[in-house]
């Protein structure tokens, strides 16, 4: 059985105060330009995922209602709900200013 004294080391040492050229080499500004994210705008995926423009600047989406309860409903409606529909102009213009590089 091992003995459990002062000496014994530690799986995981305690956390300790970090040494003054440890922080240097962390806040130095060559080690920050390979970490850095270039700034820009960037596209909202939530709204990528859900609509898609065409190639003269319509915005399509999905009909709702095709998700679930698909048994009560009828199966020409069901054909009906499958297609992508244009989507209403007032909403345009918001969903245009998350997708930048679509236009």
């Amino acid at each position: 059985m091992r003995s459990i004294g002062i000496s014994a080391r530690r799986k995981y040492p305690l956390r300790r105060a970090y040494s003054v050229p440890i922080l240097r080499a962390l806040f130095r500004k060559e080690s920050l330009k390979y970490m850095r994210r270039p700034k820009g705008i960037k596209t909202r995926k939530a709204v990528a995922k859900r609509f898609k423009i065409t190639g003269t600047g319509k915005v399509l989406r999905s009909r709702a209602g095709k998700r679930h309860l698909l048994q009560s409903k009828n199966s020409k409606r069901r054909r009906g709900l499958g297609g992508m529909v244009v989507t209403d102009k007032t909403d345009v213009y918001r969903i245009k200013q998350n997708l930048p590089f679509t236009r």
